[in-house]
C-alpha cells in the first residue's frame, strides 16, 4: 500500500503543540489594518487554537503530524 500524503495547504496552515492540540493563524489580519486598534492587531498575532468540532478533521489531514 503506498504512503498517505499529508495534505499540503493544512500543513502550511496548522501546527502541532507537544501535547497534540492544534495551533492555527488568527483571521482578519491581512489587510484594512488602519481601522482596526492596535490592541486587537497584538491580539490577531498571537496563535489560536482549533475548536474540538474540527480537530478530528485536520488530524485526517495530516496524518504524519
Amino acid at each position: 500500500m503506498p504512503k498517505m500524503k499529508s495534505h499540503r495547504g493544512a500543513a502550511k496552515r496548522f501546527k502541532f503543540t507537544k501535547r497534540g492540540k492544534i495551533k492555527r493563524a488568527k483571521a482578519y489580519k491581512s489587510h484594512i489594518l488602519t481601522k482596526k486598534t492596535s490592541k486587537r492587531k497584538m491580539g490577531l498575532r498571537k496563535p489560536g487554537q482549533v475548536s474540538a468540532a474540527d480537530e478530528k478533521k485536520i488530524k485526517k489531514l495530516l496524518p504524519y503530524a
